[in-house]
């Protein structure tokens, strides 16, 4: 079944773009806990994060962790926080939230209201800090 993450990954739906690999897309949550929240995919169709194969995890965990880097760079925070819930949209996807304490993470508070012009400069600022070429992450 296709996901809308797929339907992003296929560029049928747009989104504001972070990062992006050969084999994982990094892109702004529209509908973040906190501003900066990320959401880290792999390209490939898989429901359950823990389905991935062992090198495909550890390959998207470290995309997260590159990605992770530059976000707590650009937005200001104490920590990147990282939570997997995977059950609200039946495609493997990590959330990265920029938190200051343990209620940033608290997925049922009022979600932040933030225009498509405001995504799209944070975007551009957190890509600012990633070493990218045509577009996609190089180590």
């Amino acid at each position: 079944m296709t996901s809308i993450f797929s339907k992003i990954v296929a560029g049928e739906i747009p989104c504001h773009q972070v990062a992006e690999s050969e084999d994982f897309l990094a892109f702004l949550d529209i509908q973040p806990v906190q501003t900066g929240h990320t959401l880290v995919i792999p390209k490939k169709e898989i429901d359950y994060l823990f389905d991935l194969e062992d090198a495909d995890l550890a390959a998207l965990m470290m995309f997260a962790k590159k990605v992770a880097g530059a976000l707590i760079k650009a937005v200001p925070c104490n920590r990147i926080g990282v939570t997997v819930i995977g059950l609200e949209v039946p495609h493997a996807h990590v959330h990265l939230i920029p938190i200051n304490s343990l209620h940033d993470m608290d997925f049922t508070r009022p979600k932040k209201n933030m225009s498509q012009d405001e995504l799209e400069k944070l975007a551009v600022h957190i890509r600012s800090y990633l070493e990218v070429k045509g577009g996609i992450i190089r180590n």
